[in-house]
């Protein structure tokens, strides 16, 4: 399978999946889990602008609407924004939908550096056991550093399983970093 969107229409439009409730509950998990899950994949790299303005991009509204491999991200609490707030996202040309909610909120403006972390607490997909994301941006020369990890578990602990859907993830994530790249360098 070439992206997550191929996957995803194979999963929703199975006969399993047909069978299953519309949302499927995941697995909270804690900060460590961002280096011990079964599929991790990262994203590492210089962007050409200050670390307010990068955090500006991340945690606004609609945020990510500069990627191809993402349809909507809005948040469902009030402002200001911290631990417990809650996004719902829609991916994958609208197969994939999720709920979020965040467990790590670190943001002292002038610091040059700022943190976030959620949890996906239900997602329209089966087959996912625990999924979220870390971002962290930290001043860099005349930049930023923006650290990404996404980290998943299946609900089988099938190695193979693990293997192929990491394969398949990497995809539709290099896209999500080259996206981010370019957006950058155009601000």
């Amino acid at each position: 399978m070439e992206t997550l969107t191929q996957f995803c229409r194979v999963v929703s439009s199975s006969v399993y999946a047909r069978r299953m409730p519309r949302s499927h509950q995941l697995s909270p998990f804690a900060e460590d889990f961002f280096d011990s899950a079964p599929i991790i994949y990262r994203i590492d790299t210089h962007i050409p602008v200050s670390p307010e303005r990068a955090w500006t991009e991340l945690t606004r509204n609609d945020t990510l609407d500069w990627c191809s491999e993402i349809n909507s991200i809005e948040f469902t609490s009030p402002e200001p924004h911290g631990v417990e707030t809650t996004r719902s996202a829609v991916l994958g040309h609208g197969l994939v939908k999720l709920s979020e909610k965040y467990f790590i909120w670190e943001a002292v403006p002038g610091s040059g550096r700022y943190r976030n972390a959620f949890l996906v607490t239900d997602a329209n997909i089966p087959g996912l056991r625990r999924f979220g994301e870390c971002t962290e941006v930290v001043a860099d020369g005349a930049g930023s550093r923006l650290r990404w990890t996404f980290a998943v578990e299946l609900a089988t602990s099938s190695k193979i399983a693990h293997s192929v859907v990491g394969g398949v993830f990497r995809v539709p994530l290099g896209r999500v970093k080259s996206d981010t790249i370019k957006h950058f360098r155009n601000l």
